[in-house]
């Protein structure tokens, strides 16, 4: 199977790709009823959990291979493709023998090189060619993703695409795993043939935020969705407030807004030359300030003051703050720029000190 060709064909001929099921393979009868659900939605990929290692123990961790058989089932009587996820050798070797179509590589499975270079060398030993799709590491960094990805295809497997699910953080607030959109586009960016596909079950860890979700994952230009669906979401064995119906799910699916790709930029043209105009002026402004920056350090050294000055950083801080409400501006996005310079000036000036 060629998961590009899938990619162009999407759902109902067009994007995007849509893969769904439940979290956890429970029962037999709840993976049947759940799949014919989704086939009769037109639904092509069917997901479900197999091993399902908790955060702790004692909870459902999965039925093991006999889900494998069910799976195959599901195959047989809708003509859905499966897909599972993998976490080592034997799941590999196990969910090969069972004609699973696509493997997945999960989020704390993909942090470990270790366990990903044993699931890649069990690939190239069962000749097992893709699709492997790898989810994004718990923690939000893109060279350990990519360095997944590296593994998988030095295993021979060319079939390869990515699963954003979003970034674990103390800081829970919104979602359950925080989005960090900038860490998938630039994956794209490095790979721009990578397909790519959102999870937002997992992201937002709600079902009510799966719609939203999955509409900012089109506007970004994301290839596909994998959702969490269940015949009955509210007694599902694990992470039942992320799972929908198949009804609700076609019912999201059928709202989303897919935008033309195909569209000429032409008419932004004008608009874009005024962006990299603006930006060149930001670059002068900020190597304007570094260049102060440094001119600081060099006077704090030679009057053997500290680099570091809080109570100025609290202050402008306050003051840049009021300015940018009164601009109309975010003042998160304000907060984080205003962070970064005042690192790389820290930094300059600490330079400066120690020279």
């Amino acid at each position: 199977m060629d998961l590009q060709s899938i990619l162009l064909s999407g759902i109902n001929g067009r994007r995007p790709l849509i893969i769904a099921g439940p979290c956890s393979a429970e029962t037999e009868e709840q993976v049947i009823i759940t799949a014919r659900g989704l086939a009769s939605k037109g639904i092509k990929i069917f997901r479900a959990g197999i091993w399902k290692p908790r955060t702790k123990p004692g909870g459902f961790e999965g039925v093991g291979m006999e889900g494998l058989i069910w799976l195959n089932r599901v195959k047989k009587e809708t003509g859905m493709y499966v897909t599972t996820e993998v976490a080592n050798h034997n799941h590999v070797v196990e969910a090969v023998e069972h004609d699973i179509d696509i493997l997945w590589i999960g989020a704390r499975t993909s942090a470990n090189p270790f366990a990903v270079q044993e699931i890649a060398n069990a690939l190239k030993l069962v000749g097992f060619e893709g699709p492997v799709l790898i989810k994004n590491p718990v923690n939000p960094d893109l060279e350990l993703w990519i360095g997944a990805i590296e593994r998988i295809y030095n295993a021979g497997v060319r079939k390869i695409g990515v699963i954003h699910r979003g970034f674990s953080s103390y800081d829970k607030k919104l979602y359950r795993n925080l989005p960090q959109w900038h860490i998938p586009i630039e994956l794209k960016r490095r790979i721009p043939n990578l397909p790519l596909i959102v999870d937002p079950s997992h992201i937002g860890g709600k079902r009510e935020l799966i719609a939203s979700l999955s509409q900012q994952a089109m506007d970004l230009n994301c290839d596909g969705l994998i959702i969490e669906a269940h015949c009955n979401p509210d007694e599902a064995w694990s992470d039942k407030d992320q799972q929908i119906t198949p009804d609700v799910l076609s019912y999201i699916l059928n709202l989303l807004v897919i935008r033309d790709t195909k569209q000429t930029t032409e008419s932004l043209t004008e608009l874009r030359q005024q962006i990299d105009e603006i930006d060149a002026e930001l670059l002068s402004v900020l190597a304007k300030r570094m260049r102060i920056s440094k001119e600081i350090g060099q006077y704090k050294k030679e009057h053997n003051m500290p680099v570091l000055q809080t109570s100025r950083y609290d202050e402008i801080l306050i003051k840049r703050s009021i300015q940018a409400e009164e601009m109309g501006m975010e003042l998160g996005f304000l907060k984080k720029i205003l962070e970064a310079i005042h690192e790389e000036s820290v930094r300059q000036q600490i330079e400066i000190v120690n020279q």
